[in-house]
This record gives structure tokens, C-alpha cells and sequence, in this order.
């Protein structure tokens, strides 16, 4: 069984891969095949975790190649949070591709309300594409620890669960 994190972004996928390290019956990876396209860029290995907020934009091929039989965590994480976090990072990733690509400018919107508007575009698409998957976890940030441990139960997880929760005390990739 495969199992893809979906999410927006800023929301502690790379701490999710660092405890899914910790399992030994998945491979795990942080957007591992982003700069794959075509059949390859949704290749992964049986029984694999991924976790790649770029397969939002891949989410009708995602259904081709996995629909139902993938197991699906939607991560979130406070909204105005994750907007304060993406508002740093406004000059360069997803931020600036969103701004200037996908709104065509929108410069004299402030940063932190271009954000919020991503964040509800990526979380729409989302829900959207789960309502008819039968295999969902949604797991929130703020409840990390107590969200993962059910997690690890529900894909039958063998490993070290202790370890796995410490990653969480672990702050990666944090925006400055």
C-alpha cells in the first residue's frame, strides 16, 4: 500500500518524513520524484510514504495511478500560521510561482492575504479530490504526536513509534 501526505505546504511534511523513518515495513521520502514528469513523476515503490505538497497540482493523475487503493493523510496546519509562514518566503518557491503565475501578478496584495488565498485554493482541490477515497486520515500540526501515533496504527506501522514521535520536539525546514 502506498501512502501520500497532501498538503499545502508549511505544515511539518518534512518532520512527517523524519518520523516516518522510523518505520520499517514503508520506505518513506520528501518529494522525492519533483523533478521526474510524465509516467515517472508518480513512479513511487510499493509501500512508500510520500510527502510532496506538489502533488496537489497532480491530483487527477494521482487518482489515474493510485485512486483507491493508496491510503490518503491530508496534513494541515493552522491557517493563519502556515499564511505567516508562506508570507516569508513571498519572494521565491510557491509563493512567488502563485503570485506571478497562477494570479497573473497581484502586487498590491499584501503577502500574508495572497497566501491565505493559495492555502484555500490547495486545501479545495484537496478535499475535492478525497471525498471518494475510503482510505483518510486528516491530521492537524497543532495535534502532531497524538495525530501520527493514530496514524501509525491505521497503516499498520511496525518500528519504533517513541522515535518517531521525538521528531515531532524537532522543528525542520522552518522558515525564517
Amino acid at each position: 500500500m502506498n501512502v501520500f501526505i497532501l498538503n499545502s505546504g508549511r505544515c511539518g511534511s518534512s518532520t512527517f518524513i523524519k518520523a516516518c523513518q522510523h518505520i520499517h515495513n514503508f520506505s518513506s521520502a520528501h518529494e522525492s520524484r519533483s523533478q521526474k514528469i510524465g509516467s515517472e513523476r508518480l513512479n513511487y515503490p510499493k509501500n512508500h510514504i510520500e510527502a510532496d505538497n506538489r502533488l496537489c497540482w497532480f491530483l487527477g493523475r494521482l487518482d489515474q495511478s493510485y485512486g483507491n487503493t493508496a491510503f490518503y493523510v491530508h496534513l494541515k496546519r493552522e491557517k493563519n500560521s502556515a499564511a505567516d509562514s508562506f508570507a516569508k518566503r513571498e519572494q521565491y518557491g510557491i509563493m512567488k510561482a502563485y503570485r506571478e503565475g497562477i494570479l497573473l501578478g497581484a502586487e498590491e496584495q499584501p503577502a500574508h492575504d495572497v497566501a491565505l488565498d493559495y492555502l484555500h485554493s490547495i486545501e479545495s482541490n484537496i478535499e475535492l479530490f478525497l471525498k471518494d477515497k475510503t482510505q483518510v486520515f486528516n491530521m492537524q500540526l497543532e495535534n502532531a504526536k497524538m495525530d501520527f501515533s493514530l496514524f501509525w496504527q491505521q497503516i499498520g506501522a511496525k518500528g519504533d513509534l517513541q522515535k518517531a514521535l521525538a521528531e515531532w520536539d524537532i522543528c525542520y525546514n522552518a522558515s525564517a
